[in-house]
């Protein structure tokens, strides 16, 4: 069965549990392509288990604790000894990744992280090794399910934000506490990941720009389809002449965008390049066995050797003037010249309208708009005079648009 490689475990929750069952049934597999024959020689959990006895016994350690302390220090421990080091830590390579790697590079230890992006999709490997040194534009990516699942549902039967979210907590795909998810804050995680992996340059997680889902209204969506568009929770990450800019926001995506499809808990990234056109990754992304198989991979890669690590990387320089088309919900007075006047004040501005709908009377009359691209501070400042108009009956609601199909 060839050299056996002991794994010490450091968390059996939902996603360790996963692993440990999974390397069972997959161990003998692994040794026939490997010549190496991984077992569990240590668990650590909240009631049992020591760590140094667990690292003392490892020739790898998999860390799925979470959060960023005792997470930290134990992956720093292993890498000091040489030991490899899979994690699924989101957080704790997106705030400490650049001090992980350099411990990985001085003590030559291999370090993995596929499961801590987006779930059972292979794109940290896709983008560390598969497309080598082509210099990637933009990544843009549905890398939280949970949400997903939440607004496939409300375009889906009409619900309430509110409504869905209870349904995504009962069916397993969010947390009693689903502040990250909802915020954008897992997301903004994961992008900062993918960004340093696909430019060079490391990405502070507070200049990842951040809006989350919670304020998306059912008419949004409804009045969205009849233009022909589907909403997601998108993380954006470009490079341009200005720098590099990371942003995680609701969006709406016509039909020809390459990750327009993605419905339910289903991740998706894709990656815009010159020599590549474009490459789209989707699969599950939420839950237990689902990342315990990127776990797997990693493992697999691990004990068959190499693991190359993201080259040492200098601070971003973070682009700050974006433009973006817009979706723009106005509640309005229903009277002759409503219609003009905010044409008015677009053009102004230099705001360009796509497409119009107009819907209802009296006090249920609305005009839903949507932009060509702009810069953003000239939409919002268009948004705050459209505010101050007499005739509107509440706050303007907008909702950015990627304006951008599918190439040839």
């Amino acid at each position: 069965m060839g050299e056996k490689v002991k794994i010490g475990l450091l968390g059996r929750g939902t996603v360790g549990s996963a692993f440990e069952e999974l390397l069972g049934e997959r161990a003998d597999a692994i040794a026939a392509s490997t010549g190496k024959t991984p077992e569990i020689s240590g668990v650590l959990n909240t009631s049992s288990g020591d760590f140094d006895q667990i690292l003392a016994d490892s020739d790898v350690i998999v860390e799925l604790i979470g959060g960023i302390e005792p997470a930290r220090e134990s992956v720093l421990a292993a890498l000091s000894q040489g030991k490899a080091v899979i994690t699924a830590n989101k957080q704790l390579v997106a705030q400490h990744g650049e001090e992980l790697f350099a411990a990985a590079r001085e003590h030559g230890a291999q370090l993995r992280f596929e499961a801590a992006v987006a779930g059972a999709i292979p794109i940290v490997r896709v983008i560390s090794e598969s497309v080598g040194e082509i210099e990637i534009d933009r990544v843009y990516g549905i890398v939280n399910g949970t949400t997903n699942f939440i607004l496939t549902e409300m375009a889906r039967t009409g619900a309430s934000y509110e409504d869905a979210l209870a349904d995504a907590k009962e069916l397993g795909y969010a947390e009693s506490d689903p502040t990250d998810d909802v915020t954008g804050a897992d997301a903004a995680a994961k992008m900062a990941i993918l960004a340093r992996l696909a430019f060079g340059f490391s990405v502070d997680l507070a200049d990842v720009a951040c809006e989350g889902i919670e304020e998306i209204r059912p008419d949004d969506l409804a009045y969205a389809k009849e233009l022909g568009l589907s909403l997601k929770l998108l993380g954006v990450a470009e490079r341009s002449a200005d720098g590099v800019s990371v942003s995680v926001f609701p969006c709406f995506l016509y039909p020809g965008h390459p990750l327009a499809p993605v419905e339910g808990a289903f991740n998706a990234v894709t990656l815009f390049a010159p020599q590549i056109n474009e490459i789209t990754l989707s699969g599950p992304g939420a839950g237990g066995p689902e990342t315990a198989s990127a776990v797997l991979g990693d493992l697999v890669s691990v004990l068959s050797g190499g693991s190359p690590l993201p080259p040492e990387a200098s601070p971003a320089n973070m682009a700050t003037d974006r433009s973006s088309a817009f979706y723009l919900h106005l509640e309005v007075a229903d009277q002759p010249g409503v219609l003009a006047s905010v044409a008015e004040v677009l053009g102004r501005h230099g705001i360009s309208v796509r497409s119009v709908v107009q819907r209802g009377l009296g006090e249920d009359a609305r005009l839903v708009m949507v932009m060509h691209e702009v810069p953003e501070k000239d939409f919002a400042a268009a948004v705050d005079e459209l505010g101050k108009l007499d005739f509107m009956r509440s706050a303007p609601r907008s909702i950015r648009v990627i304006e951008e199909e599918a190439r040839p």
